[in-house]
């Protein structure tokens, strides 16, 4: 009969907590980005504003805010008694997105985040895009792009100040423009770290004749003259 009449008592109190104001939503608090962010953040939960914390469906709150084009990772925690506490992971922007007259921002998952005016970003390496692809802000880019982004993902905040002023890939080979002019020719996605490590230690040593730097094979790195004679380069990065 206890068990009953305490089975009974806890009910009501999980039915008076999620159809009353007693653990309503009344606050989101978000930390891990910017303002701008946030309040993006703030608005996809906005149903949730006025709902019980009990009653929430915490899984569906965070499909909604990684459905943000600008948002990577996201936990969404009860804070009782009225507050939703949202940590967010923001997606790195690495590369800027073009095709044709249009800009796009791209994130180092490879997502396209948000459409820019022409011009902006300039410190990002472009990637030039054939006039029939389809850009949407939250899609995930494949093949050749993909590749493309991936390639200058690492040099983002890192010590490696190459300055890339755009790439190419194909299924065959990546390839970086500096903006010196020099080509960096990467061969395949594999290895990009040490490939990146090489370029970084080689380029500083190279005469303003060299046309392209070959890491493909990063041991053994190889530099192109724009007279077409090719050299071995020697560096303590690669061996």
């Amino acid at each position: 009969m206890l068990g009953v009449v305490l089975l009974t008592v806890a009910g009501l109190a999980y039915l008076a907590a999620t159809s009353t104001g007693l653990f309503a939503v009344r606050s989101v608090a978000v930390t891990g980005g910017g303002a701008a962010l946030a309040a993006d953040v703030r608005q996809a939960l906005q149903p949730a504003v006025g709902e019980s914390l009990v009653g929430l469906d915490l899984a569906r709150l965070q499909a909604r805010v990684e459905a943000l084009p600008t948002v990577a990772a996201v936990s969404i925690d009860r804070a009782f008694p009225h507050e939703l506490a949202v940590a967010v992971v923001p997606e790195r922007p690495v590369a800027v997105l073009r095709r044709g007259a249009e800009s796009w921002l791209a994130s180092a998952r490879g997502r396209v985040m948000e459409r820019l005016p022409k011009g902006a970003r300039p410190g990002l390496p472009r990637v030039w895009l054939g006039r029939g692809a389809a850009l949407v802000a939250g899609d995930m880019l494949a093949g050749d792009p993909a590749a493309a982004v991936r390639a200058v993902a690492p040099l983002s905040g890192s010590s490696l100040a190459l300055g890339v002023r755009s790439v190419r890939a194909t299924r065959a080979e990546l390839t970086l423009v500096l903006r010196s002019g020099l080509e960096v020719r990467l061969g395949d996605g594999t290895q990009l770290p040490l490939k990146l490590a090489v370029t970084a230690a080689v380029v500083p040593k190279l005469g303003t004749d060299s046309a392209y730097l070959d890491v493909a094979v990063p041991e053994r790195p190889v530099v192109g003259t724009q007279g077409n004679s090719q050299v071995d380069v020697e560096t303590q990065d690669s061996t």
